[in-house]
């Protein structure tokens, strides 16, 4: 059944004005000026083919036509603020769906979150996998982490630099074979097929720690390696294109809870 239009603004104006009995104080509730509340009264009398008001020597007076349709049209904005915060309590639900590489969290991500749900235990947190392109409304995501150049359509912030990074097990040497791995396939120059290749950056950490050589990966990444000695810098840094974002469409970038998570991951 196709609806009825809902002329919203004149039935909020015309309820202020039924209870006030005066456009004036009406007025002063809605934050407009009693020409605009007459003009959307007036409005709403054209629009519906009937009187509301009558003025009398004692004041404003409703019509019987507007009294019998008041107390559908109160309840109905009871129902539709009932609705709202229906809405608005999704904002607080407890958990967090997020989509990001495996590499990512398990190297940088997982302990941040352990921290910050150390200071909000009520927290709950549903991970996503893959390389965080993941749908945001296939999969009902809160964020994403994406190694990208930039938040492209979406809102969101950097996790650090672009910077990157050569990594190599202690006492492997500037001569050690490169290990590739998509971000990063051919280290030695295009056409150049690394000695070794595997699905990630993270993964090309773990080879270069087990000795198969070294790897040109985000230094966000390597930092948990480099500080326990597990690897060491190969060689001087260098900027790339990419970074990790954190990332959510405009109306959950908005929501309370995203907020809360997405300042304790950027401090």
């Amino acid at each position: 059944m196709k609806r009825t239009h809902l002329p919203l603004n004149g039935l909020r104006v015309l309820d202020a004005a039924a209870r006030h009995l005066s456009f004036t104080r009406a007025a002063d509730e809605l934050a407009v000026t009693p020409a605009a509340v007459g003009q959307q009264i007036r409005a709403l009398e054209d629009l519906l083919g009937v009187v509301l008001f009558r003025r009398t020597p004692k004041g404003l007076e409703l019509t019987d036509e507007a009294s019998s349709g008041l107390d559908a049209v109160r309840e109905g904005f009871l129902r539709f603020e009932e609705g709202v915060q229906a809405i608005q309590a999704g904002q607080s639900s407890h958990v967090y769906t997020i989509a990001c590489p495996r590499d990512f969290f398990a190297a940088w991500l997982s302990p941040r979150l352990a921290a910050f749900r150390a200071g909000n235990e009520h927290m709950r947190f549903a991970l996503v996998g893959g390389d965080g392109d993941a749908d945001f409304t296939e999969a009902n995501l809160d964020l994403a982490v994406r190694w990208a150049e930039g938040p492209g359509e979406l809102e969101g912030l950097p996790l650090g630099t672009t910077d990157l990074v050569t990594v190599a097990a202690p006492g492997a040497g500037e001569d050690a074979p490169w290990i590739g791995w998509p971000g990063d396939s051919c280290p030695d120059g295009q056409g150049v097929e690394a000695g070794f290749s595997v699905g990630d950056a993270g993964t090309a950490i773990s080879a270069a720690v087990a000795g198969l050589g070294k790897a040109r990966v985000p230094a966000l990444l390597a930092q948990a390696s480099l500080a326990n000695g597990s690897v060491i810098a190969v060689g001087t840094g260098c900027a790339g294109r990419r970074s990790y974002w954190l990332v959510a469409p405009l109306p959950q970038w908005r929501q309370k809870k995203v907020k809360l998570l997405v300042a304790a991951l950027t401090e």
